[in-house]
């Protein structure tokens, strides 16, 4: 993308079109100790009653600096690369990282090292950018004291509280309130479907693990729900357009939400999979639709539960894995109790924590890209 100038006019080229930007927009985004407040950043005036007729009597470019004298009297240095996060009416942060895909082939995880000062570091940058591209990522050496996790959570953004607290403690209990406090297989599921909205990222901290068996599983519903779409498109249809009912109830709550099992956004692409067969209620529909779409779930569900798209893997004390809840299920290995610990710690965030973290971080490494004619 590029600006230029053509007598007192300002212009962005993204590569296909040419289109003149407006003064007035310009003149709503001028900064200065003025306009804007430092501390906020939040504007000093209210443009919604500026007088309209605003025009551009003079504009220069110099070292990244667009300079413009309006006919208000306003003289503004606007620096082109906070601008160029506007010159797109959809998110140019999160969705230019592009999602990969991937399955059981996938070796030698990456993961990241904790250390002091982690949360405001470049590797924190790289976390969340490789977080956003494969679904998941896990962390080393991370502190297991103290309920670390809700630390961590808040370093990045917000802990969600849940019916389950502010964190909840992974290990197995009688009369458990949820499969997850037994030592039984877990098949790949989402976590709290039935919540609207649903808890967007969940994140998991091992702080003992002596038992051979409890290896967490994941796959990549985006991979799986694409590879649907291109092998059964008939199925794939159904499942983005049946809403099914998730309901969780315990003594003190009963929780229910509809969704279908691929969520599309707006433009009919990827955006959400709900599946939890164990909470989940199909409506009362046409028998010839039900057939239908009993067999596009079971479809999915063995897609899902194929070892072809699953990786495994033991999380060790001092691992903390984070995983988009919108896009991965997880799963556990069954484990014997009688060979020692496995106890986990979870917490749960949503996105506007790791976008902000995200833009945040990019904006004090200046990795904003940006050319100018």
């Amino acid at each position: 993308m590029k600006i230029e100038l053509n007598e007192n006019k300002i212009f962005f080229n993204n590569g296909k079109s040419v289109q003149e930007i407006h003064p007035f927009w310009l003149r709503e985004r001028v900064d200065g100790d003025d306009f804007l407040d430092k501390g906020t950043q939040q504007r000093l005036f209210d443009p919604s009653q500026m007088d309209g007729e605003i025009i551009i009597k003079k504009a220069q470019i110099k070292n990244g600096i667009l300079e413009v004298d309006f006919n208000d009297g306003v003289n503004s240095k606007l620096d082109i690369s906070k601008l160029e996060t506007e010159f797109s009416n959809k998110d140019t942060v999160i969705k230019s990282i592009p999602k990969k895909k991937w399955d059981s082939t996938l070796k030698n995880i990456k993961s990241f090292e904790y250390k002091e000062g982690f949360f405001e570091s470049k590797e924190m940058y790289d976390l969340l950018v490789s977080f956003y591209e494969y679904g998941f990522v896990i962390i080393k050496n991370v502190p297991t004291k103290d309920n670390f996790i809700v630390k961590f959570a808040n370093s990045i953004g917000s802990v969600r509280r849940t019916n389950f607290g502010e964190h909840f403690n992974v290990k197995s209990k009688s009369n458990p309130n949820d499969l997850a406090y037994t030592t039984l297989h877990l098949s790949p599921h989402t976590d709290n479907p039935y919540r609207n909205p649903v808890p967007c990222i969940q994140l998991l901290h091992c702080i003992e693990n002596e038992v051979s068996g409890g290896y967490s599983t994941l796959v990549d519903g985006y991979t799986v729900t694409e590879k649907l779409k291109k092998e059964d498109p008939d199925a794939y249809k159904i499942l983005t357009e049946v809403k099914v009912r998730f309901k969780f109830t315990d003594k003190n709550v009963m929780l229910e939400d509809w969704s279908e099992l691929i969520h599309l956004d707006d433009e009919k692409n990827f955006k959400q999979v709900r599946f939890s067969p164990r909470l989940d209620y199909v409506p009362m529909l046409e028998k010839n639709k039900l057939d239908q779409y009993y067999k596009a779930r079971k479809k999915l569900s063995d897609l899902y539960n194929s070892e072809k798209n699953r990786i495994e893997f033991k999380l060790t004390p001092k691992d903390l894995m984070m995983m988009d809840n919108y896009r991965v299920l997880h799963g556990r290995t069954k484990f014997d109790p009688k060979e020692g610990k496995r106890f986990l710690q979870g917490c749960y965030i949503d996105f506007d924590s790791t976008e902000g973290k995200l833009r945040h971080l990019k904006r004090k490494f200046k990795l904003w890209r940006f050319e100018i004619l």
